[in-house]
């Protein structure tokens, strides 16, 4: 497992699609770049520092800086290659990864995982996965394209690719992390992940109406059981937790924008003024008004 910084963006250097109709070797070097490689189809054998790999369709492998590597075997293959460098990437090969996955899983009002002592804020990539057959690989595959063609413009911004590609990277981590998890057999591994995809929805979905009848058609389930899940995995209830979300965006909305209560109520999924204050005020302890000068007074001092 990779750990990278997640406050500088990775520079993308090269960025290519290759695609060998006969058998081809993989020649030998050591980078001094970091690789990412992505097989489309056929196979690539591969081996780095003395370990191998065989890499097929939607398999992922991320060779590192300074470790040579070289091709073992001559396989017809198409594959995406990305050239990276980053300042704070970290090989930790001694993390946890379902203990890994149980806190970045959760994260989800902090975004990236923290390091434990609090240095700063990190995503975690593995050095090895495949998404064969899992409907991840399609999302991939295009994402790849899609930073493929923004690196073929003749008026390209690097900075755009840069961010495209950690979005990826940060992607490809997560689920890694996810199946995981839910491969673990360990208790609660399926009630977890069902939680987290459920603080995606809500995260995506918290600007309008969200009814318990359309999370149970949207997550196959109970929504009483859901609720029951949700709340031993995140301390509230799930309709409890929409509702800080709608909150903490409407605050944010107070001190950065001169909307009035009622557009911030609407824009958050509280369109009733009434109740927008009411839920304000139980999450805030205070009132809308009272958070705004609150917030105004702050500044002036």
């Amino acid at each position: 497992m990779l750990s990278i910084r997640a406050d500088f963006v990775p520079g993308v250097r090269v960025a290519g699609f290759v695609s060998y109709q006969s058998p081809w070797l993989h020649f030998k070097r050591n980078p001094d770049d970091y690789i990412l490689y992505f097989i489309k189809s056929g196979e690539l054998h591969i081996a780095e520092d003395g370990t191998a790999y065989r890499l097929k369709r939607g398999d992922a492998l991320l060779l590192e800086s300074g470790l040579e590597h070289e091709g073992i075997e001559k396989r017809a293959c198409d594959y995406f290659y990305i050239h990276f460098r980053h300042p704070d990437i970290r090989r930790q090969d001694d993390l946890d990864p379902i203990a890994l996955a149980r806190r970045t899983l959760l994260q989800q009002d902090a975004g990236p995982e923290q390091e434990q002592d609090g240095e700063h804020a990190r995503y975690y990539v593995p050095k090895f996965m495949s998404l064969l057959g899992k409907p991840y690989l399609h999302q991939t595959l295009h994402a790849l394209g899609e930073l493929l063609q923004l690196n073929g413009r003749r008026q390209y911004n690097r900075h755009l690719i840069a961010l495209k590609f950690a979005e990826l990277l940060v992607g490809l981590g997560r689920q890694h992390l996810t199946e995981a998890f839910a491969s673990s057999g360990g208790n609660g591994a399926k009630a977890l992940v069902k939680v987290n995809g459920l603080l995606e929805y809500i995260h995506q979905n918290y600007a309008r109406r969200i009814t318990g009848e359309e999370i149970e058609r949207a997550f196959d389930g109970n929504f009483d059981y859901l609720n029951r899940v949700f709340r031993q995995t995140t301390g509230l209830p799930i309709i409890r937790y929409i509702n800080r979300v709608r909150i903490g965006h409407a605050k944010e909305l107070i001190q950065a924008t001169p909307l009035s209560f009622a557009e911030i109520g609407y824009l958050t999924g509280l369109s009733d003024p009434y109740y927008f204050s009411k839920v304000f005020r139980k999450h805030a302890g205070m009132s809308p008004t009272g958070y705004y000068r609150s917030v105004r007074e702050n500044r002036t001092d």
